[in-house]
């Protein structure tokens, strides 16, 4: 697998509550697969934004030398849409990863998967050399990828290409009747890349995922906005003590809008995504409980969807227990995106707009200058993400936690 064309910091990564070394680094801004420049003279925001830093360790004072992974972890897509492409182009700028792509099922066939990994709108064009190989495989920088195209997973072939852990990401096979179908098909594990249902343990990197049980076959790395939500929440909640809280996330549009005026189950959602505001719901604020169980009740929230194509943003207001200021809150948020969500969570002091965070590889990143407290027990917090890049950086993030952990 090709390295990005730039790297920086080396890190860690932490799982069944031990830290492992030798994980890769982000591509994020630094890939000239994705054409954006630097943000004035601001160090610290290009810094806390786009570097490489380590993922969720305890101690991050010292950072440590990559070291080759000795045994790889064979890895098949399911869905080769936005996030799915995303996490390729993630994996794909990290160096020693445990990972090895080695299959990608999607109904579009070789030439269209081919074209679309490296032609992007959002991402623009793919610095890899990528291109069909035959009717049946893709070639990324020479590493081929097996294509195949079943829209039934228990026909895929998992057991004869042998694969261990299945990326999910159509959308459709959320619960454990389908996407156990991957089970069935021969693989050993399953990623969900959306919120799961029924009893789908979720994890969010940074926030529990030093909990992950190997023993599970089926996990969620839950939604975008709820890797946004819940780092920043979970320093809310231990500093100041939250008692309720409602939060509005003005998100991007979605391929599950229609484009123009056509029939969705949700009459909203069926109106042209580009020309309007699109009130609609969002599970994001309730699934913070799944991560952070202590806050099972006290929030919940909607999502105005937005003519814009990618990164969201998220408005989160809250009750808490502990008197405070917006200076100590945002103080806060510095401490702990410094030590322990050193590359999950970060502050900008900068007047920015939506698309200076995209391809930001961080989970969330706090506006401070939005930051209110009104009273003396109400905040206010708003906090940027990049719906597509940074949320495939933490499916990447939790399938290296599942390999590290693998048995």
């Amino acid at each position: 697998m090709a390295s990005a064309a730039l790297s920086v910091a080396n890190g860690s990564i932490q799982g069944n509550g031990k830290t492992f070394a030798g994980f890769s680094e982000y591509s994020g801004l630094r890939s000239t697969s994705v054409p954006l420049r630097r943000i004035g003279a601001s160090d610290e925001i290009f810094s806390m934004v786009a570097y490489r830093t380590s993922l969720a360790a305890a101690s991050s004072a010292t950072s440590r030398k990559v070291q080759p992974v000795e045994a790889k972890i064979k890895v098949a897509i399911n869905g080769f849409g936005r996030i799915g492409r995303n996490f390729l182009r993630c994996w794909h700028g990290r160096e020693n990863s445990p990972l090895d792509v080695i299959a990608i099922n999607d109904t579009g066939g070789v030439k269209q998967a081919s074209h679309l990994l490296k032609y992007d709108s959002t991402l623009g064009i793919f610095d890899a050399d990528v291109k069909p190989e035959g009717d049946a495989a893709i070639s990324v920088d020479g590493k081929v990828i097996k294509v195949v195209s079943d829209r039934n997973p228990s026909n895929l072939p998992w057991k004869e290409l042998g694969i261990d852990l299945v990326i999910e990401g159509t959308g459709v096979f959320v619960d454990r009747e389908g996407a156990g179908k991957h089970i069935q098909a021969g693989a050993k594990k399953v990623l969900i890349t959306a919120p799961g249902k029924g009893d789908i343990p979720t994890y969010v990197v940074g926030v529990n995922a030093d909990l992950y049980s190997p023993d599970e076959p089926i996990i969620s790395n839950a939604s975008c906005t709820t890797n946004c939500l819940a780092p920043f929440v979970k320093v809310l909640d231990n500093k100041f003590g939250i008692i309720k809280g409602t939060m509005t996330t003005t998100h991007s549009y979605t391929g599950d809008q229609r484009l123009l005026d056509a029939s969705h189950r949700d009459l909203r959602r069926a109106r042209a995504a580009a020309l309007n505001i699109v009130p609609t719901s969002t599970g994001a604020a309730k699934a913070v409980a799944l991560v952070l169980p202590n806050l099972k009740g006290k929030l919940n929230g909607i999502a105005l969807r937005v003519p814009t194509p990618n990164v969201s943003v998220v408005d989160l207001v809250v009750q808490v227990s502990k008197k405070t200021f917006a200076e100590e809150v945002n103080a806060a948020f510095r401490e702990t995106a410094e030590k322990e969500l050193k590359g999950i969570l970060s502050v900008c002091d900068e007047p920015l707009v939506s698309v200076d965070f995209r391809c930001s590889d961080v989970s969330s990143t706090v506006d401070a200058s939005l930051t209110m407290v009104m009273g003396d027990d109400m905040v206010k917090v708003i906090a940027w993400y990049d719906n597509e890049w940074g949320y495939s950086q933490r499916v990447v993030d939790l399938a290296d936690i599942v390999a590290a952990n693998w048995k």
